[in-house]
């Protein structure tokens, strides 16, 4: 099943980068795709795994769009963005 969410935190391509490496790594899920200027994320899952990539993103410090954005998760998307932009 083909799903699209959208995230909050994300700003450039080291982001991006730590959420593909991240969601990618989620069993079940596949053919990542983020989109910085739209901060939409794109992939496929062959089982209910999309409470496993919600979760995973928010411990990232990306929460999906309408959660919680505490400064915790905008300090850790910060922390995540450099690691990202450095891995490149």
């Amino acid at each position: 099943m083909e799903h699209t969410i959208i995230v909050q935190n994300l700003k450039c391509g080291g982001c991006a980068s730590t959420i593909t490496k991240g969601v990618t790594s989620i069993d079940g899920v596949d053919n990542v795709n983020v989109d910085v200027e739209t901060s939409a994320i794109s992939f496929t899952s062959t089982n209910d795994s999309i409470d496993n990539v919600f979760d995973k993103l928010a411990k990232m410090g990306y929460p999906v769009e309408g959660e919680s954005n505490s400064l915790g998760q905008k300090t850790k998307s910060f922390v995540s963005c450099a690691v990202g932009k450095m891995s490149n």
